[in-house]
């Protein structure tokens, strides 16, 4: 644990110490062999379960994905902000880049965290750099805006999280995971109980964000940098799943019956927001979306409580962490060139740009799960755990499918095909540094096909 963690920290007096002119590259190389070095992460031993324990930290099949997939996209943030962080006072890149790395510590800290009070810590810290990158280096004047609404919506459900944590620690005498996975406390069906499972979950829904809490979302992302919108869509949504994961085993057997409002609302947000990005114009806002449906697929995955919902969820959960920040690069690359995110003024991009075309249409499809891609397995798995749980569930998932097929494929058809419109006059070529970005977004992807067990979870 503390090979990774350490390095990590170490980054910040790098930053800091660094010249100028060899900033980035000095931080990028420090990325990428702490991200070559989390790999060992996937390597499980131990009869069980966990590995690398101490009372504190520890990893098991179930957070060393998502640990790995934290510290792989430092070094992708750090490639991806590079050019339009270029322009500013080097004090400011270098806080830019301090901010970065301290929001992957307090990640590997909160998904290797084995007490649930430091996880609850760990999930509140990482807030506060979030909400400086959307803040400070946001794009528009609305920014502040989705800065606020980002903090109360995370704020409002994670309050009733702790109150609900401080009730079992009083019950139970311990928060560790490794103690109560094995005693569960037995909670009875009465009034009091359901609103101790509500406020354990609710913090983790709005985080996903489930459908109905998921104003903020949108917002954040198409205020936020490049990297701000890269670890949002990949690593903190999936926090939210994955401290759903480690809560509902100990909230046994209350799940059964109040699971139900929960698992419609979010299939219902499958269907609503798909057809949300078949009528948006701005391509940022299309790809936050997305999120939101694919989020609302893994939450119903995970409230099914079934070994097949799970692992689906989890699946789903590390495909789409790599496809959404993929895309979010790729508007991001159409941003600087064009400087306008709306897609109607930028299309026909492939007579410019065939290969970044050709990236294009990779992450769409991803984003669509085609086969073989880890995203369609997934995506099989927890349908087919929600068709076990109801097969009235299949009108709702066969829907939200084939609508996310329409607005991907609407997607890269109004970025890239057609004419090039005239008044798209000096485009950029594409630079080495933005195929090597994307490349380490979509290889991972397409080697998972190879090994899909390393994220298969607790099943494997």
């Amino acid at each position: 644990m503390l090979k990774i963690l350490v390095p990590t920290l170490m980054v910040i007096p790098t930053i800091w110490c660094t010249p100028g002119k060899w900033l980035w590259p000095t931080t990028l190389m420090q990325g990428l062999l702490i991200a070559l070095a989390s790999l060992a992460w996937l390597k499980t031993v131990g009869e069980t379960g966990w590995t690398s324990l101490n009372f504190y930290l520890g990893t098991d099949p179930l957070s060393s994905p998502l640990l790995v997939l934290s510290c792989w996209l430092l070094p992708l943030m750090i490639l991806a902000s590079q050019n339009h962080m270029a322009p500013q006072p080097m004090n400011r890149q270098r806080t830019y880049l301090t901010v970065l790395t301290s929001l992957q510590v307090f990640l590997i800290l909160a998904f290797s965290a084995t007490e649930i009070m430091m996880f609850y810590i760990m999930f509140e810290a990482t807030l506060i750099p979030t909400l400086i990158v959307i803040t400070r280096w946001g794009n528009q004047a609305e920014r502040l805006k989705a800065g606020t609404y980002f903090l109360f919506y995370t704020l409002a459900g994670s309050l009733p999280l702790l109150v609900a944590i401080l009730a079992f620690y009083s019950k139970m005498g311990t928060l560790s995971l490794l103690i109560l996975q094995f005693s569960a406390v037995e909670l009875s069906p009465t009034y009091g109980h359901g609103l101790c499972w509500a406020a354990c979950l609710l913090a983790f829904l709005i985080k996903m964000p489930l459908y109905g809490g998921h104003l903020w979302l949108p917002k954040a992302h198409v205020e936020a940098p490049v990297a701000g919108s890269m670890v949002l869509a990949a690593v903190l949504l999936k926090l939210g799943g994955y401290g759903m994961m480690r809560m509902l085993v100990i909230l046994e057997p209350l799940t059964k019956n109040l699971a139900y409002p929960f698992i419609i609302l979010a299939l219902w947000g499958v269907i609503m927001t798909g057809a949300i990005c078949l009528r948006q114009a701005d391509l940022k806002s299309i790809i936050a979306y997305s999120s939101v449906s694919h989020m609302g697929l893994v939450v119903s995955g995970i409230l099914s409580q079934t070994p097949w919902g799970f692992t689906g969820a989890l699946i789903l959960m590390i495909a789409h962490g790599l496809t959404s920040s993929a895309l979010f690069c790729l508007a991001n690359m159409n941003y600087e060139r064009i400087h306008s995110r709306t897609m109607v003024l930028a299309r026909g991009l492939q007579m410019a740009l065939p290969l970044m075309a050709s990236w294009w249409l990779i992450a769409s499809m991803a984003n669509l799960a085609l086969p073989p891609l880890p995203n369609l397995m997934g995506e099989l798995m927890i349908i087919t755990a929600m068709i076990n749980w109801s097969w009235w569930t299949l009108i709702l998932t066969g829907a939200g499918t084939l609508i996310t097929a329409g607005y991907s494929l609407y997607m890269f058809l109004m970025t890239q095909r057609g004419p090039l419109p005239a008044h798209i006059m000096g485009l950029d070529p594409t630079h080495t540094r933005e195929h090597l970005l994307i490349a380490l977004h979509i290889l991972p992807l397409l080697l998972l096909i190879l090994k899909p067990e390393l994220i298969w979870g607790w099943t494997a």
